[in-house]
């Protein structure tokens, strides 16, 4: 088990290592300098007659006119400190500033999504899977089906425009609104009613797409091991439905699901870079969003850093409490 371990431990680090060397490497090959192109905009905005020498300080700032791997060592160093220096098209805030402010955005509204698609799915899917839940659960089949081919980005606009412009009963976009806070005198309860609002949409898109995923991939599961041995001698043993369908059924044919489920929260921290753009939420899907249409190479990194280093904490998390959630499973 203690070689097990040191053996899993040193595969998250390779696996973080490798992944953020991708991400800091792939974004500068494509031609072009986003410092001097962003710089060009603003030139047309506001003309600087030292445009050479702003754009040569700006480099410099930034650290871009260093060779490659000098950089890269700039890069891990300062992943080391938790200083992923500046972001270029919103200077001079820092990448951490940025991440750190549209967080828990994110944090709030995918974990919520996350984690009801998986209850409804997953509780949705044993019934649809277990031969004596009641026929009508088999009609929802075709149903998750229809939905889960249905474009997200559409979706989500005919979502709003039913609940936001034709009832008028949830706002449309962004994550709160300050003026109707104001106007409420500006309390914790005002704060988190605005919020909810601006939250239920996106989370109410985020479930009903999240629902046909689980679903689907549990009733695989479940009918999988209904054919194993152990559920023929429970049977044979006498043994009650609901103890055959919850503690052999659901429990072994929840395993992969989980492994999935770990996936699902490690990349939370990304968000939901469609979900976040269409209903305008301020969290990191937005931000990563926007950075990667302007080549935002250390809003990139850093964002990219933080979801990898999640993700793969989670998959080492799930997979070191396997032998808690199935006892067959034994690391040798």
């Amino acid at each position: 088990m203690q070689r097990y371990l040191v053996r899993r431990i040193l595969q998250f680090f390779l696996i973080v290592f490798i992944a953020n060397s991708l991400t800091f490497i792939v974004p500068r090959l494509v031609p072009g300098d986003p410092i001097t192109e962003f710089l060009n905009n603003q030139q047309l905005l506001n003309p600087n007659p030292e445009f050479e020498t702003w754009v040569a300080d700006y480099k410099a700032k930034f650290g871009t006119d260093r060779p490659l791997w000098e950089q890269y060592l700039n890069f891990w160093a300062g992943a080391v400190r938790g200083d992923f220096g500046y972001s270029i098209i919103s200077f001079p805030q820092t990448v951490m500033h940025r991440i750190g402010v549209a967080l828990p955005w994110t944090i709030g509204l995918v974990s919520v999504g996350t984690l009801l698609a998986f209850l409804f799915g997953t509780s949705m899917g044993a019934l649809l899977g277990w031969p004596d839940s009641p026929q009508m659960f088999q009609w929802f089949v075709p149903v998750l089906m229809v939905i889960g081919g249905i474009p997200f980005w559409l979706f989500s606009f005919v979502v709003i425009w039913i609940f936001a412009v034709e009832l008028g009963i949830l706002p449309p976009a962004g994550g709160i609104n300050m003026l109707d806070v104001l106007i409420q005198g500006d309390t914790l309860q005002a704060r988190v009613v605005s919020i909810a609002q601006h939250a239920a949409l996106p989370i109410f898109v985020f479930v009903l797409f999240g629902v046909g995923g689980w679903g689907l991939t549990m009733r695989a599961n479940l009918i999988m091991t209904l054919g194993e041995d152990y559920i023929l001698f429970a049977h044979a043993k006498g043994l009650p439905e609901s103890r055959i369908f919850l503690r052999y059924g659901v429990r072994n044919a929840l395993l992969p699901v989980l492994t999935a489920l770990a996936m699902a929260i490690g990349g939370i921290i990304g968000g939901s870079t469609l979900l976040e753009t269409a209903f305008s939420y301020p969290g990191v899907g937005s931000v990563v969003g926007a950075a990667i249409q302007q080549r935002d190479y250390f809003v990139i990194s850093g964002a990219a850093f933080f979801m990898i280093l999640s993700s793969a904490l989670a998959l080492l998390l799930v997979d070191l409490m396997y032998p808690l959630i199935d006892p067959r499973v034994r690391y040798q």
